[in-house]
């Protein structure tokens, strides 16, 4: 089995390694992009770097509504490539790439007219459900289905019984996306690619027009490198303008940022075995199964102000509510609500003013010699934006490469995943851990399980759930520290566990228990530790404060009372 350790050492040795040597291709930007395109020019052969400002998938890649989708209402839009595009990916990664990350799910969407509703939206699922199977990729979901409105209130019982006429049943995919690059990342170490998070590009390196290499600061140990590269790959989502004013070119494109917020509510407060869809005046909005809880979303409004920490605004938790009760027979509260989070999608700016009109198209660039630029895009097409962006730099070597072979690369955990799923049992059994524990190990990891299940093996008590957040287990914050690249508690509690998110308390009350798990493998201190859980607690003080601000102004002063946390 292939795999890739991501702990302080290895971070180390890959700064340090691609400093002495020049790179093939080196990647600014660690979201799903960026990371796509680390593994696809690693599996070419190609000798790559990935460098990350902040965390894995810390912006845009870990704060969607984790679905992968084919965009059922891009072929209202007649978008028939993007659409054709996107379902072959989605087959692609719920049969090959991820099965043990990428799992269906169904979707029920409410019809409010008779007779015509039916006929028109019944078209659109059914040329869906076609598109995707004629793409060879995506037969393993369920048709659609049409269900009376009494079917429909089975399925869905918390639909008031006015919201609907009848219901249209069909299904997507869905992943934990922060979870997801993660190991997208892992399995382009694990081809060869130099990793390293925490690590910010402050300049790029010049010969003439050329770009040749980038400065690299490392955040955490604060000395900087010159890294040189062939050719540089952009791939800094909303932040792709900021990227490419440090070679004095904004581009041939502009990229806007529009926000997206989305609240968790616990299982229990919407009585549905099934996903919901609902049309809005603007867009769409998604009520998600997730694990013991509820995502809703989304919004779709421009955004201009910070790009680290986007905020959401009382207004903004007001409009979802507001417009799911209005299907809800029990309506849903503030009080209901555990968690809220925002994100920027990074769109090509078009002409209209309306970030819901805007691109979820993607373009590649090469603004200047040695620099390629990709940008725009959704999040289950990454795999071909990577490969187009690869493509655009390899015109620039100066050497014959392999083409793209990322469709047939399965990611870290995929091989194994299916016959350790089937013998979950007897790992129940032979582990002593509980066949459900085993379960949630297997979806989260796969078969890299097995490397938690040796810690375990080693200390039984890393076996034991978090004292506040009992869905995971303690042997996983260890983990994501020893082999994960997490460097602080936000990345364990926002990112490789979704425990800000899914607990009421927004993990404040397991923070200090994690960051003595972490302690050991990072080297820290009772003062480090201390100081992790109070920037936590801060961080997690100054999200809330801005959630009862009325605006995006106001919600943006708040949140960023909360300073990012900068090693001692």
């Amino acid at each position: 089995m292939r795999t890739a350790t991501l702990g302080p050492a290895e971070r180390a040795e890959s700064l340090a390694s691609m400093a002495e040597h020049e790179l093939d291709l080196l990647v600014v930007g660690a979201g799903v992009v960026g990371a796509g395109t680390a593994l696809d020019a690693a599996t070419r052969g190609l000798s790559t770097g990935l460098v990350e400002a902040r965390d894995w998938a810390s912006g845009t890649s870990s704060r969607s509504s984790k679905l992968i989708h084919g965009g059922l209402r891009y072929l209202e839009m007649l978008d028939f490539a993007l659409v054709r595009e996107a379902l072959k990916e989605r087959g692609l990664l719920l049969e090959r790439l991820a099965p043990h990350l990428v799992k269906p799910v169904p979707f029920l969407y409410p019809l409010q007219y008779r007779g015509w509703e039916r006929l028109y939206a019944g078209c659109g699922v059914l040329l869906y459900d076609v598109m995707s199977m004629a793409r060879t990729h995506g037969r393993g979901l369920p048709m659609h289905r049409h269900l009376s409105r009494g079917n429909a209130l089975r399925v869905a019982p918390a639909l008031k019984k006015d919201a609907l006429v009848g219901a249209l049943q069909y299904y997507d995919a869905q992943m934990d996306d922060a979870r997801y690059v993660a190991t997208l990342v892992r399995t382009a170490a694990a081809y060869g690619a130099k990793v390293a998070n925490r690590a910010r590009v402050a300049g790029f390196l010049r010969e003439g027009e050329r770009v040749v290499g980038a400065r690299v600061q490392d955040v955490e140990g604060g000395g900087e490198y010159e890294i040189r590269a062939k050719q540089i790959v952009n791939a800094t989502g909303v932040w792709t303008d900021d990227t490419q004013s440090m070679v004095g070119e904004r581009g041939q494109f502009h990229v806007r940022a529009s926000k997206g917020i989305h609240l968790v509510v616990p299982k229990d407060r919407i009585h549905s075995s099934t996903g919901l869809i609902l049309r809005t005046e603007k867009s769409v909005l998604f009520v998600i199964p997730w694990g013991r809880h509820w995502i809703v979303g989304t919004t779709d409004t421009d955004w201009d102000l910070d790009k680290a920490h986007p905020a959401a605004s009382s207004a903004d938790i007001d409009y979802l509510l507001e417009h799911v009760n209005s299907v809800l027979a029990v309506p849903l509260t503030r009080d209901d609500v555990e968690g809220v989070y925002a994100g920027l999608r990074p769109l090509l700016a078009g002409e209209s003013d309306a970030t819901s009109k805007l691109s979820r198209e993607h373009t590649v660039a090469h603004p200047v010699p040695g620099l390629v630029v990709v940008a725009g895009g959704k999040y289950t097409t990454y795999r071909v934006m990577a490969k187009d962006a690869v493509d655009a730099a390899v015109h620039g070597l100066d050497m014959r490469v392999a083409e793209c072979v990322t469709e047939d690369i399965p990611l870290l955990g995929a091989e194994g995943y299916r016959a350790m799923w089937n013998a979950r049992a007897r790992i129940a059994a032979r582990t002593g851990i509980h066949v459900v524990r085993v379960e949630h190990l297997l979806n989260r990891y796969g078969s890299l399980a097995e490397e938690l299940l040796e810690l375990i093996a080693a200390d039984p008590a890393l076996g034991e759930p978090l004292q506040s957040a009992d869905d995971y287990l303690r042997a996983e914050i260890m983990y994501a520290a020893s082999h994960e690249g997490a460097r602080h508690l936000d990345d364990v509690l926002t990112r490789r566990t979704r425990i800000s998110i899914e607990t009421f308390d927004r993990g404040t009350r397991c923070a200090r228990e994690a960051a003595e798990l972490m302690a050991p493998v990072l080297g820290w201190d009772k003062d480090h530790i201390e100081r992790e859980v109070q920037h936590y607690e801060k961080r997690v003080e100054a999200e809330r404060e801005s959630q009862r601000q009325p605006d995006d102004l106001t919600a943006d002063a708040a949140r960023l009372g909360a300073p990012d946390i900068v090693p001692l």
